[in-house]
């Protein structure tokens, strides 16, 4: 294994001290590295909280500011938050209109976080589950919340900004989610560094269809095929699954797993949105990159959310954090 270390023990922590220390002018860094949140507050505003294990940056602290979360809560790698995390970061950013979690549906999250809101006051929640792949995993019961959680956070972010109340918040993002449909494929696997090897063996010949984003089982080990070939299932994959809902405008989200370099993502895109669009589907908006990782996994996931006016006008707000930035 070959990484950036000082420490196994300490990477989490040094991390996080950089990550603010980078952007120390829209973020604060939390006591003892329970969270981060944005600097500047906005009063009377729900608080939009998300988190969950370290090594998907820059999910979630990355997407901490204007227009999307107020606060994240890190665990440690591919590891949940702890409740006590999101107490913390609801009681530093909650200006008295409530807090909305957002949360993946991996096991460990969906417990903490529920742990969290019961002993919290003003607190509702958003699960995603937005990935085709499986329904159910070693991490979960039911689908996996993957990379449609950064559309959710951004659109019902966007809405936050703009004043929205909180049960108004959560059917939106309800809704965001029940639009979005995802689905991966891994050609290599991630190195966690406390086990200091690959999660899991895969040779070079090889892919892994359906993986999820802490390096679990997908839907088969396949022999590796032309980045047309795999678009083609996972579109096919996700069309199925919206049935009828798959016409009209949408957002089309090429996400890097931390390994795939952006020429191999817009090639993705490519293909993609050639096949979507020949299905009925209008690519009105788009995002390419490495949003949603797994360290250093190569591999990528497809992303569509079908869009209407209310959404599309709020995945084009202002937003201003780390990761994300457009109309400041």
């Amino acid at each position: 294994m070959k990484k950036f270390l000082n420490s196994v023990d300490t990477v989490l922590t040094e991390s996080l001290d950089g990550f603010v220390a980078a952007h120390a002018d829209i973020l604060v860094l939390g006591d003892e590295h329970k969270f981060v949140r944005r600097k500047v507050l906005k009063p009377g505003k729900v608080a939009l909280i998300s988190g969950g294990g370290s090594g998907h940056e820059p999910l979630h602290g990355g997407l901490v500011g204007h227009g999307m979360l107020d606060a994240a809560c890190p665990g440690q790698v591919f590891t949940s938050p702890t409740p006590d995390q999101m107490m913390a970061a609801a009681e530093a950013v909650n200006t008295g209109a409530g807090c909305l979690f957002i949360v993946k549906n991996y096991e460990g999250d969906v417990m903490n976080f529920d742990m969290a809101a019961e002993m919290s006051e003003g607190v509702m929640q958003i699960v995603t589950n937005d990935d085709v792949a499986v329904e159910n995993s070693s991490y979960t019961t039911g689908r996996r919340g993957v990379a449609g959680t950064l559309v959710v956070e951004k659109i019902v972010g966007a809405a936050a900004e703009q004043g929205m109340a909180l049960k108004e918040l959560k059917a939106l993002g309800e809704r965001v989610n029940g639009a979005t449909r995802s689905m991966g494929v891994a050609l290599t696997s991630c190195t966690v560094p406390a086990a200091g090897k690959p999660t899991f063996d895969i040779s070079d010949g090889e892919m892994e269809f359906g993986v999820g984003i802490h390096g679990e089982p997908g839907r088969r080990r396949d022999t590796l095929k032309s980045a047309d070939a795999i678009a083609e299932e996972i579109c096919a994959a996700i069309l199925g699954d919206l049935g009828e809902r798959a016409k009209g405008p949408a957002l089309l989200f090429i996400n890097g797993f931390g390994g795939t370099p952006l020429m191999e993502l817009y090639l993705m895109y490519n293909s993609a949105r050639n096949i979507f669009e020949n299905n009925g589907v209008r690519v009105t908006r788009s995002l390419v990159g490495s949003y949603v990782t797994s360290l250093d996994m190569a591999g990528c996931s497809i992303t569509l959310t079908m869009l209407d006016e209310e959404t599309t006008a709020l995945w084009d707000a202002p937003v201003h954090t780390a990761s994300l930035r457009w109309g400041m």
